[in-house]
């Protein structure tokens, strides 16, 4: 399963890589044609979804390597650097808009052609807006940090556009051509934001955060319904490498227990949190009753509330 998985989030970072030269494309078309500073900003945030996707594509590419000597984890926490460095590139795209825009507002200029740049604009938009909601649907499934991170980049790019086309029409039929770059400068605020999410996101998988609340209820039920034959778990500890999720914990045995049968009890609780969690990375520290805990403890019937 996981094996498919992956090679869904691979074939689609690869296709990922044309379409964005398509859009860019489609968008520098509007801008050439209209002289838009909004729509050029428009179209260099596009220039940086082409980096992204290649970035995205052959870092998916090495995260997805087997464990190795020198890694022996794996290579999943490569797609979090990769998100980091398209949330990078998110707001060098905007600091190159304001650039363009600011000289723009004492000098701003009468759109030309403007219906078939807009009309252009909106198709590359609508490219983009499919486009996006299925690089976020496949990255949330398959857990591809860098993936959901092009996917978020590429639907702010949408909002983006949209707040474009409002904005170009009603300099269209207002006359003020002020508007473009005023525009073009809030654009490139709201993008300088969702660069500052797509980082601060991908940090916390770099800093090793624990599973979303919902996920460690599930891991603690499982615990709770397989753990027949110990007397309790303490040092329940989670978090999350890209695809990947490492779950560990004490598990307490009766001091008198075979080694054999603790074993058991292991390999049952392992079964049940990999079913829980899939692809899940287990752990599990067996104690003897008489040894003091390590960390926090926690009684079996308190795990699952």
């Amino acid at each position: 399963m996981m094996a498919e998985g992956n090679a869904i989030v691979q074939r689609l970072a690869f296709w990922g890589i044309p379409l964005a030269f398509g859009v860019m494309g489609l968008k520098l078309v509007a801008w050439w044609l209209t002289g838009s500073v909004a729509l050029l900003s428009d179209g260099l945030e596009s220039t940086v979804n082409v980096i992204a996707a290649f970035i995205a594509y052959f870092v998916i590419r090495y995260a997805q390597k087997p464990a190795d000597d020198d890694h022996p984890y794996g290579h999943h926490k490569a797609e979090y650097l990769s998100a980091v460095l398209e949330g990078v590139l998110i707001v060098v795209a905007a600091l190159l808009i304001i650039r363009e825009a600011i000289p723009a507002l004492t000098n701003p200029e009468v759109l030309e052609a403007p219906a078939l740049g807009l009309g252009i604009n909106a198709v590359a938009g609508l490219i983009n807006l499919v486009w996006a909601w299925l690089l976020i649907r496949v990255g949330a499934t398959h857990r591809s940090p860098a993936l959901s991170a092009d996917g978020h980049h590429i639907m702010s790019d949408v909002v983006t556009s949209a707040g474009v086309l409002v904005g170009l029409v009603l300099v269209v039929l207002t006359g003020y051509a002020i508007l473009d770059p005023a525009l073009a400068i809030l654009v490139a605020l709201n993008i300088i934001y969702q660069g500052w999410k797509v980082i601060s996101h991908s940090v916390d998988g770099l800093m090793d955060k624990a599973v979303e609340p919902e996920e460690e209820k599930a891991i603690k039920a499982a615990i709770s319904a397989n753990s027949a034959g110990s007397l309790g778990v303490h040092y329940l500890r989670t978090r999350r490498a890209g695809a990947a999720t490492f779950v560990g914990f004490d598990l307490v045995v009766p001091a008198d227990m075979p080694v054999s049968a603790a074993h058991v009890i292991c390999d049952r609780l392992e079964a049940a949190v990999r079913l829980a969690q899939p692809g899940a990375r287990v752990t599990i520290h067996v104690e003897p009753e008489s040894e003091r805990a390590h960390g926090v403890r926690v009684k079996l019937k308190d795990l699952i509330r």
